[in-house]
């Protein structure tokens, strides 16, 4: 048998043995978390507790995934593969499979994504005559989550006073119909989005005593992981479940609660003390990431913060780099600093596109950096763009494949009902959605009894709706015969949706057939791996448990199926959990970070700080933070100042802003020292203010008839490039040229001097 504690530190090995009673572990960014969890779950298993006794709660797939596998290769497959482990939302969706008939779910409903709700929404406000100007289906979405994540339905919210009050204040006195309405839709269409999975499974804990006794005892121990992230509907649960053993063990770190906005409670983390006074709270505080110079800066930063358990990370690892620090004089000219730091970088040390990440806290700062990416030639990815299973084609066959689960899901329907085409109009479809809603029935319901059609759908659209609902039901009858794979390749090849898409023969439809096919792919490949959890045997796995795999996918899964070599790029909320060897940290100034909406309360300010933590404590090898002078916004250009969190690092661990030896008009631009000197002359090299004439020196430009394809140019504004081709004669002679900094332009050289330079 493995000793597994040989391989701990002694913190980690005191989380991993103290299994008995409530533990709080605040775990330090890059301390082992995930190791101390896997090892303890091996721990607990190896001292003789039952497997199916154990419930671990994670907040992606890919988290879960990774601590069952290495949690299998410790105490082999037959155990590992029955600890309940999963996300909170897979974890309940899979109780409420079971138990939901006592809130009058059936077992095959729905789960709604971030595209069908708000689909859903503009529907729910174009039948009620509302402007989707006032009630913007986001905002509207987004109260009701917050809603839900408080535990208040629809009756509590049109219930309480004071919410009714405020809706009115800001002008939208219809939120709480609107959403009465949507839960009755959900509950018609037997879909629940993604807070019911939460919000009904709390229902069912509370209102039905046998089921939380039942749940109580067969989930002896309970190991919650990033406990900080939690809202008041996940508290609830846990400790309603953890209530009569309280062997809970809750894994953490309140310098990262970033996602109040999604409603978590930071305050879940900082109270475990009184909700268990008897708990025991370990320390995990050596830092296996981050290089001294960068865990102490970490340390500086959130040291100002007020509400937070106190810890002391510290890393054994070298001092390494100072912080560098770049300040532009405007927003593009910090991304044209990144871009040549990351080429100065890579040519300096052999680096690849992914060693970089660029971290900003809106998504809108992405364009100047972009843009600046581009005209290096350096291949970037956005990370959260749009997810394979978000794609349009990939949703409408994944639309078929729901109704044939529940085919009173709705938005499903409505999606595929004429698509590919069938003849069925949208004239006839709006009639049917207004009798079903006026029948309180659903859509399915109503085409299939004709009897119950509006007498204003004529009988040849009732004769195709009748054709589309007896192949769905064909499909139904096939799906507990056929696994996953053979039902979606049989209903593929039915509905004539990759021969509507050869239509279209550009590389956009090549590419969504290609996205048809690699759906079927993955259905395949799920159908072949999918091992029973009890008996550690295959088993045949059905459409409906594909479904239920995709629908609980979370933003961090769907944006892991890219290993290319490019920049990474994404905002400092989505980075959490992340690491890289060289961050940047773009637009460090107040009023964007931290956020101007973020400065009303002290509350609002220190989440802000532990948001800069967590864009910090991202970096391994290498940190580069940034800043513009100006920036615009809205159309307008606004001055900035540096942000007052750059003033909370010690000024012995940054590396101060030197003058880089060129000017743009009367401001001069700054760039850090801490870079190996080829870099510097990179630098200088590219930048577009790095010409003759900027420096004060006379610029004569040279004959437009001497130059020829392949010279090597200056130009005033552009700085040095090589002429790539040369069209036209006298006044219209045109050269195309590949500047270093500004990427190709082409020039009417009656306008544009360029003066021949040898190198």
């Amino acid at each position: 048998m493995t000793n597994l504690l040989e391989q701990l530190n002694p913190p980690q090995q005191d989380a991993v043995k103290t299994i008995q009673g409530p533990v709080m572990v605040i775990a330090g960014a890059g301390s082992g978390k995930t190791r101390a969890l896997t090892y303890r779950i091996a721990y607990m298993l190896q001292q003789g507790i039952d497997s199916f006794s154990i419930l671990a709660l994670t907040f992606t797939n890919k988290a879960a995934r990774e601590m069952k596998e290495r949690v299998i290769n410790l105490v082999g497959d037959r155990e590992g593969r029955n600890v309940w482990m999963g996300t909170f939302h897979s974890v309940f969706a899979k109780i409420l499979r079971v138990e939901g008939h006592h809130l009058g779910y059936p077992s095959n409903f729905t789960i709604y994504d971030t595209d069908d709700t708000k689909q859903l929404m503009r529907n729910i406000l174009k039948e009620m005559n509302l402007d989707a100007k006032m009630y913007p289906p986001s905002f509207v979405l987004h109260r009701i989550s917050n809603a839900k994540s408080n535990l208040f339905s629809a009756d509590d919210y049109l219930n309480n006073g004071e919410i009714r009050a405020a809706d009115q204040q800001a002008d939208k006195p219809l939120i709480g119909e609107i959403f009465k309405t949507y839960s009755a839709r959900l509950k018609r269409a037997n879909a629940m989005d993604f807070d019911d999975l939460l919000f009904n499974t709390n229902v069912l804990l509370r209102d039905f005593p046998e089921v939380l006794y039942k749940y109580q005892h067969r989930f002896k121990y309970i190991l919650v992981d990033e406990y900080q992230d939690t809202n008041h509907a996940q508290y609830l649960i846990v400790k309603r479940i953890a209530a009569l053993h309280e062997n809970i063990c809750v894994v953490g770190d309140d310098a990262q609660s970033i996602y109040a906005f999604r409603g978590a409670n930071i305050q879940n983390i900082l109270n475990f003390k009184s909700d268990y006074p008897d708990h025991k709270l370990i320390r995990l505080e050596q830092n296996y990431r981050s290089t001294q110079t960068i865990v102490e800066a970490a340390n500086h930063v959130i040291a100002n913060n007020k509400d937070q358990i106190k810890k002391k990370v510290w890393t054994d690892k070298e001092k390494g780099e100072p912080i560098s620090l770049l300040r532009a004089t405007s927003d593009n000219e910090e991304g044209v600093l990144v871009a040549n730091a990351i080429f100065g970088h890579k040519m300096a040390k052999q680096l690849k596109n992914k060693d970089f990440v660029i971290l900003y806290r809106t998504n809108a700062q992405s364009r100047s950096i972009e843009e600046a990416l581009r005209k290096q030639s350096i291949p970037y990815k956005i990370y959260g763009g749009l997810s394979f299973y978000s794609r349009k084609e990939v949703k409408d066959l994944l639309s078929y494949f729901r109704l044939v689960i529940n085919p009173q899901d709705e938005e499903a329907l409505l999606r595929i009902v004429n698509y590919p085409a069938r003849g069925i109009g949208k004239t006839t479809i709006e009639r049917v959605v207004v009798a079903a809603n006026e029948q309180n029935i659903s859509i399915w319901e109503l085409i299939n009894s004709p009897q119950r059609m509006p007498a204003d759908v004529h009988r040849g659209a009732m004769n195709k709706l009748g054709e589309f609902a007896t192949m769905i039901r064909s499909f139904q009858a096939m799906h507990d015969k056929m696994n996953a794979f053979e039902l979606a390749k049989h209903i593929n090849s039915s509905i004539g949706l990759v021969t509507a898409l050869k239509e279209d023969d550009s590389p956009e439809g090549i590419s969504r057939i290609e996205n048809i096919e690699e759906l079927l792919n993955a259905i395949m490949e799920f159908s072949d791996q999918q091992v029973d959890e009890t008996t550690g045997e295959q088993t045949i796995m059905r459409l409906a448990d594909f479904m239920q795999d995709v629908a609980l996918l979370t933003d961090a899964d769907k944006n892991e199926d890219d290993d290319g070599d490019y920049v990474t790029m994404m905002t400092i909320h989505a980075a959490k959990g992340l690491e890289f060897p060289y961050v940047f940290v773009v637009g460090i100034e107040e009023n964007l970070f931290p956020s101007i909406q973020s400065l009303g309360t002290r509350a609002e300010l220190e989440e802000e700080r532990r948001l800069f933590y967590v864009a910090i404590t991202r970096a391994e090898q290498k940190l580069t933070l940034s800043y513009a002078e100006s920036r615009y916004r809205w159309g307008n250009l606004t001055m900035c100042e540096p942000s007052r969190f750059l003033e909370e690092i010690d000024e012995s661990l940054l590396d101060k802003p030197k003058k880089a030896g060129f000017r743009a008009g009367k401001t001069e631009s700054t760039l850090s020292g801490s870079v190996p000197q080829n870099f510097k002359r990179v630098e200088q090299r590219d930048t577009p203010f790095s010409s003759a004439a900027s420096s004060g020196e006379p610029f004569e430009h040279s004959d437009p008839d001497l130059l020829q394809n392949g010279m090597q140019v200056q130009h005033q504004k552009f700085g040095k490039g090589k002429i790539v081709s040369l069209e036209g004669a006298g006044a219209n002679k045109k050269a195309t040229v590949q500047f270093a900094a500004y990427g190709q332009k082409q020039l009417l050289l009656k306008f544009a001097k360029l003066k021949i330079i040898n190198e």
